[in-house]
């Protein structure tokens, strides 16, 4: 076949045309504007049989204008109530994670909006690496608690760090534990020290009721026991960017390994959420903001 050169003209043309629409549906659609409900079933081995949890997990919003402003997480809020979950769970990384914004949001009003949490059996937080990385006191101090953390609890939402709680009742109790976020204190240009304490909120569990782990970086999960009935994690976003169920960036050393979705090892179950937010910048392709439903039975 003969390729004239005005069809390799309208052939470029239309590669300049797909790829700037990409770029304008990542940046400026996909990221602001677009929520999706991803589902999961999962049913460990640890977890008792006919014990049924709904868990609607929140991670990563980083508010900021323009693509998360007040009033898009107060939808999320909605949103997440309208699923009608048993427990909420908040995986870490509030405020905003790159700098072009047109407007910060005060912590002070993202917690308050966030107490409007709603679910049978509370709502439960943990921090992230950028909740950390923008008190600048904790960092020099070196431990917690963190500005968003005290804000968190003044409207009624446990964070847990290093913690756990246990939940239900007499007949159908579990855990739920939070993890010290892994990558917490700045060193030096990528260097960071952690302040999670696995051995240690292992240790808090003093039955054998099943548990669940709450950890913001995916990495631990190499770490995490058979004990522990399910992990859920964030920090990812999957990626951000995500083609044919590959990313071509992620924040773990495991690469694609822990990116998203549900992943199972050796019989251990790991729900990585796709977030909400964006860090470092602005985009979001093929993985949309989502809150993560974890149906365990």
């Amino acid at each position: 076949m003969l390729i004239t050169r005005r069809t390799m003209l309208r052939l470029a043309a239309g590669g300049c045309v797909a790829g700037f629409s990409s770029a304008a549906y990542g940046f400026g659609i996909e990221p602001r504007f677009l929520l999706n409900i991803r589902n999961h079933a999962v049913r460990p081995d640890g977890w008792p049989k006919g014990m049924r949890l709904r868990i609607a997990a929140l991670s990563d919003p980083h508010l900021g204008e323009p693509y998360m402003p007040l009033d898009r997480w107060a939808e999320i809020v909605d949103a997440a109530n309208a699923l009608q979950p048993d427990l909420i769970v908040m995986l870490g990384d509030y405020p905003a994670g790159h700098r072009l914004l047109t407007r910060s949001v005060a912590m002070a009003d993202f917690a308050r909006v966030s107490g409007g949490l709603r679910a049978r059996l509370g709502t439960y937080a943990i921090l992230g690496n950028h909740d950390w990385w923008a008190d600048d006191a904790a960092q020099l101090a070196g431990r917690g608690p963190v500005l968003v953390h005290r804000l968190l609890e003044r409207h009624g939402i446990q964070v847990l760090h290093n913690d756990a709680v246990r939940l239900g009742d007499a007949a159908a109790p579990f855990w739920v534990m939070g993890l010290g976020d892994q990558l917490a204190l700045h060193r030096s240009e990528g260097e960071h020290v952690g302040l999670h304490d696995l051995a240690g909120t292992l240790a808090r569990l003093d039955d054998d009721a099943p548990a669940i782990l709450l950890a913001h970086e995916p990495d631990i999960f190499t770490m995490v026991p058979p004990r522990v009935a399910l992990t859920l994690s964030g920090h990812t976003h999957g990626g951000q960017v995500r083609v044919f169920g590959y990313s071509p960036i992620v924040p773990s050393e495991y690469g694609n390994r822990y990116a998203y979705g549900h992943v199972i090892e050796n019989g251990r179950h790991l729900v990585v959420s796709g977030g909400l937010g964006c860090s470092t910048l602005p985009v979001r392709l093929g993985v949309p903001p989502e809150i993560t439903v974890v149906d365990l039975a």
